[in-house]
């Protein structure tokens, strides 16, 4: 093999390893942006499926609220964190921008004594919590310190009996005679004498309900499912 055919084959040689490495080169920068490609459709994927899962859930399911204030004490106080149960409760408006999509009106009904959190009629950008006392086609009658409920079951009424969540020295003062339509209640909070509810600011609508207290998450040593 003569000198001039060797420094051929050498110049061949480098040429082919250089093409190599560049080939290389170029696969590794292809797979590193695959692979980023490939993170920013994983963290899209992420971001979609929290979204599909959560708003579902904030939308109509469950809603975290503060106390605020002692219109409630002493069963719930300044501070505490629930968590309260929106499902068929509240009536929701779906909508983009001032478009509305969809409506889901409520379907259950709340019962006597349940602490409920709701939009303040007169202010709905604000949620106050207070307890269920009148219910949907019945009349109450506030007076001499008692409640008294007339309803189909017992036309002639009775005196409620509130033992279980208030104490015997909390009085209901204010006379009030609420007759109540379907869709709507009468909602007063446990520390009455320190309360603005249905005797300040009249019945409320069930438009207004945002759901039952499900449960208080803290402080963790007054934890307790409703």
């Amino acid at each position: 093999m003569t000198m001039e055919k060797q420094e051929q084959n050498l110049e061949k040689l480098k040429s082919a390893t250089s093409e190599g490495m560049e080939n290389q080169e170029s696969d590794k920068k292809e797979r590193r942006q695959e692979k980023k490609t490939s993170f920013v459709f994983e963290i899209i994927k992420i971001v979609l499926m929290a979204f599909l899962i959560i708003f579902p859930i904030r939308t109509f399911v469950f809603q975290p609220f503060f106390v605020k204030g002692s219109s409630m004490e002493p069963n719930f106080l300044n501070g505490e964190y629930l968590i309260i149960n929106e499902l068929g409760y509240k009536k929701t408006v779906v909508a983009a921008g001032e478009k509305e999509i969809f409506t889901v009106d409520s379907f259950k009904e709340l019962e006597r004594g349940t602490p409920v959190v709701f939009r303040y009629p007169r202010n709905p950008e604000e949620f106050f919590i207070k307890r269920v006392i009148g219910l949907p086609n019945e009349r109450v009658l506030i007076k001499n310190k008692t409640i008294k409920i007339f309803n189909d079951e017992s036309p002639e009424g009775f005196l409620l009996d509130e033992r279980d969540y208030i104490p015997n020295h909390f009085e209901t003062r204010g006379e009030e005679d609420f007759v109540l339509e379907g869709g709507q209640y009468v909602v007063l909070g446990d520390n009455r004498s320190h309360s603005s509810d249905s005797r300040n600011w009249g019945i409320l609508s069930s438009d207004y309900i945002v759901g039952k207290v499900l449960l208080r998450a803290w402080p963790v040593d007054r934890f307790k499912l409703y």
